[in-house]
């Protein structure tokens, strides 16, 4: 009996992918997600005008399992954004074109939000750091970044790795649209996680992040405090003029 309410409360997933010029490491990956993908599930992948043939390289590799979209954004944050809008999932796991998903990715998703789709619930899950020939440079993400909850620490560092993070529909329907020129998509998402959510960390192992020349993540700590300030200030003023509106519309 209990299984049954179990399965019945199962969240359908949408696995959202932003990718640009992506065709070196994006076969290994979808590699590593397409067997994953439940009947209820879908993958979303958004193109930003690659050059490199990695539009046809997704339909190639997936054919009607993905819906496949196209714009010319220039920039992550709005690329990821367009996938997340046509979104239909109950739970958005989010996705980078170059890392790999160990076994465990969708089912610990599943598992961590069966029957809490109502809630405004984040979840990070803990990975590796790898590099282009998929060997291991670090044993775990959260350890690397010193990975925890807090508004204020992660407003100053954020701990929230795009594909490293799984969130309702609840969640996302507040974060949308996303602000212009704010830092990152994720650390937007996440922050308003910590002020009107609920979030989690999940020390599982679920992903092999690929470090190469291309990354478009560091996890160096820059020194730049003029900028560090200015992003960080812009990225809380932002989160006062959306927690504005929702107090507004009565949605917190």
């Amino acid at each position: 009996m209990a299984s049954s309410v179990v399965a019945m409360s199962t969240p359908s997933l949408s696995v959202c992918m932003a990718t640009y010029n992506g065709s070196r490491f994006l076969p290994r990956q979808l590699e590593t997600i397409l067997p994953q993908l439940g009947p209820e599930d879908e993958l979303i992948v958004s193109d930003d005008a690659s050059t490199d043939g990695t539009p046809e390289l997704v339909r190639e590799l997936c054919g009607e399992r993905v819906k496949l979209l196209h714009g010319c954004f220039r920039s992550p944050v709005l690329n990821f954004e367009h996938a997340l809008r046509q979104a239909r999932g109950e739970v958005l796991v989010l996705a980078d074109q170059d890392d790999i998903w160990c076994e465990n990715k969708l089912p610990l998703v599943r598992e961590r939000f069966a029957g809490r789709t109502h809630e405004r619930l984040l979840v990070l899950f803990d990975g590796r750091v790898i590099d282009e020939q998929e060997r291991v440079l670090h044993d775990s993400i959260f350890a690397l970044k010193r990975s925890r909850s807090g508004f204020l620490r992660n407003l100053y560092d954020s701990s929230y790795l795009g594909c490293c993070l799984a969130f309702t529909r609840e969640l996302l329907e507040i974060a949308l649209p996303f602000p212009r020129r704010i830092l990152m998509h994720d650390m937007w998402i996440a922050m308003l996680a910590e002020l009107c959510g609920e979030i989690e960390l999940d020390r599982h192992i679920t992903i092999g992040y690929r470090k190469h020349a291309a990354s478009a993540t560091t996890f160096a700590r820059r020194f730049e405090p003029v900028r560090q300030v200015r992003e960080r200030a812009h990225m809380a003023w932002n989160l006062l003029v959306r927690l504005g509106e929702l107090k507004y519309h009565e949605k917190i």
